[in-house]
């Protein structure tokens, strides 16, 4: 007999239902999960290690950087500039291994490196001015400028005498020997077109001023520029003709310039102690001039041992000029002997001293003494009166 189903009272036979771990809702979501957690964790350390080894490649390109970075320009200020000499025949290896040596950089390889990719370096042999330590791009600059083309600002003050000269050359200039410019100044290689026969010392006959000197030139070279200045300096004051009419040679005017130089201390005294030393002249009286006495002495010996000491450039032992000029004037003292003070007018204040008779031909400027703390001086017609001035000077303090 068929059983039927669909009748209830008919009993259905047990079906044996065998457990599915997926019918577990709290087991199903654990192993989903822990499946899905398992297939992520290669993921995560692959991640990992890309990232780590990034961090490293980072770390080791920042230190090459910053290694790098220190030897194209290196920690602190550079140092002072000094003379560096770029031989014939030099190459770019050969100069990036003596730039190490001496200091001026700290890795010849990054030198070469660093001037391949800036193009390159073309050299030229000369005298050049570097500064150890200094950024590679600055040295590179300084080198790859030609020594004629780079220059160094020198001043020679008016009154320097030829071994000060000398000696500011070599400070500015240290390549530049004192030996070599004295002896270009003194042993007759160089002439001025106002220097007497017989006569080497250019002493007086370098005109003082800033030149731009450059690292190609040599000190011969130099002081050749010097006197060529004096000489377009003397031209432009009209030297040999206006001297004439001082009855001066244009080597006598520079000599009295000279002397005007070291002892005016203002502007407008120059004319009148150029005034004092032509009149003295003149007259042919001693021209006891305080700063003859000092050249080529020690500055340290006291007065009264100079002016004891018997040498050319005594002027109180002496009559006339010294042999040569005492210092290397300006244009303004060279302006002051060609163009002097007038002596006192025969009836001014200054004359009233002299007998009546006198005052026409012997009112004249020959005396003069500091007279005050800025360097002026009192000028005097007659010795009272000078006497008078020196008295007031010792009373103020100023001798």
């Amino acid at each position: 007999m068929a059983l039927d189903l669909d009748d209830p009272r008919e009993k259905r036979p047990a079906i044996d239902w065998q457990h599915d771990p997926w019918d577990d809702p709290d087991a199903t979501d654990a192993y989903v999960i822990e499946r899905a957690r398992s297939q992520r964790w290669p993921f995560k350390w692959v991640a990992y290690t890309l990232f780590a080894i990034t961090v490293v490649v980072v770390l080791i390109a920042g230190s090459v950087g910053w290694w790098y970075l220190q030897q194209i320009n290196p920690s602190g200020d550079p140092e002072a500039a000094v003379t560096f000499t770029v031989d014939e025949g030099e190459t770019v290896e050969s100069l990036s291994v003596r730039l190490q040596n001496e200091g001026f950089i700290t890795n010849a390889r990054v030198f070469r490196w660093y001037v391949e990719r800036q193009g390159g370096l073309e050299l030229t042999p000369g005298y050049y001015r570097l500064r150890p330590r200094d950024h590679m791009g600055n040295l590179l600059a300084a080198l790859g400028t030609p020594p004629e083309q780079t220059y160094t600002s020198v001043t020679f003050p008016e009154g320097f005498t030829v071994d000060k000269m000398a000696q500011r050359l070599s400070e500015r200039m240290p390549r530049l020997a004192i030996g070599d410019f004295l002896a270009a100044a003194g042993d007759g290689s160089i002439r001025s077109e106002w220097l007497p026969p017989g006569q080497t010392s250019l002493e007086g006959l370098l005109f003082p001023d800033t030149y731009q000197v450059s690292n190609g030139e040599t000190p011969a070279q130099v002081v050749q520029r010097m006197v060529s200045l004096m000489e377009r300096v003397g031209r432009q004051e009209d030297i040999v003709v206006k001297g004439y009419e001082q009855a001066l040679t244009a080597y006598e005017v520079l000599i009295v310039a000279s002397m005007v130089e070291r002892e005016a201390k203002v502007d407008e005294d120059r004319a009148l102690i150029a005034r004092v030393i032509l009149n003295r002249r003149r007259i042919g009286m001693p021209l006891q001039i305080d700063a003859t006495l000092y050249y080529r002495q020690d500055e340290d010996t006291p007065f009264d041992q100079l002016k004891a000491l018997d040498t050319p450039y005594n002027t109180y032992l002496h009559v006339g000029l010294p042999p040569t000029p005492i210092a290397n004037p300006g244009r303004a003292s060279i302006q002051a002997v060609l163009n002097p003070a007038p002596n006192p007018p025969e009836n001014g204040p200054e004359c009233q001293q002299l007998p009546e008779a006198e005052r026409k031909d012997n009112c004249l400027w020959l005396y003069y003494v500091l007279a005050d703390e800025d360097g002026g001086h009192a000028f005097a017609v007659t010795l009272a009166e000078h006497e008078a001035n020196v008295q007031a000077a010792l009373d103020a303090g100023l001798l």
